[in-house]
């Protein structure tokens, strides 16, 4: 059967078997879907090609552990590049290169109780920064982002929990995001 007819599930059950006709068709239905995903995440065209081909290489990789009835294809590419893209974004907050010294402007020596400390203070800081920037969201946007990213509900199970619509939760996490980028970028 030529695999641009199958549907999105048995492509992945086909991806799992390795068929590379299938994982061609899977990578063009949905490659435009998750660059945008990453490129809205990330805001950097070539950061957002890499997680591209690395969401499909996942997928390549991990077809097996797809489970149809628990989202459709297009959600788990998406909840897959998005987990991607959020780790990416912890490893670059967590290695701040252009806040970071050389190594002959670093006086304190690792592992000491000073460098500990000051480690210690930077981390407390910022965790203030970003509470008191949450703190500024109305509670409903305020509720939808904590059950998303402090939680690791799906947007389907928050909006089931909350019993709203799909749409106006994705809208929420989407508004809290983008104001704790703006407030956050202003300080």
């Amino acid at each position: 059967m030529k695999e641009s007819k199958l549907e999105d599930s048995a492509l992945v059950s086909l991806i799992a078997r390795h068929k590379t006709d299938a994982m061609d068709e899977l990578y063009e239905r949905y490659n435009r879907l998750v660059f945008s995903v990453a490129f809205a995440m990330m805001g950097d065209r070539a950061v957002a090609e890499e997680i591209t081909l690395d969401v499909f290489l996942r997928v390549w990789r991990g077809a097996g552990t797809y489970q149809p009835d628990r989202a459709k294809v297009s959600t788990w590419l998406i909840a897959i590049t998005r987990h991607h893209a959020i780790d990416i974004l912890r490893w670059k907050n967590s290695r701040p290169e252009s806040n970071s010294l050389s190594w002959d402007e670093v006086s304190l020596p690792d592992g000491s109780p000073a460098r500990e400390l000051e480690d210690g203070v930077d981390m407390s800081l910022e965790g203030q920064r970003v509470r008191e920037a949450i703190a500024q969201l109305p509670t409903d946007q305020r509720q939808a982002l904590g059950l998303a990213y402090l939680k690791g509900y799906t947007h389907l199970q928050i909006a089931e929990l909350l019993k709203q619509p799909l749409g106006t939760v994705k809208t929420r996490i989407r508004l809290a995001v983008r104001k704790l980028r703006q407030i956050l970028n202003e300080e």
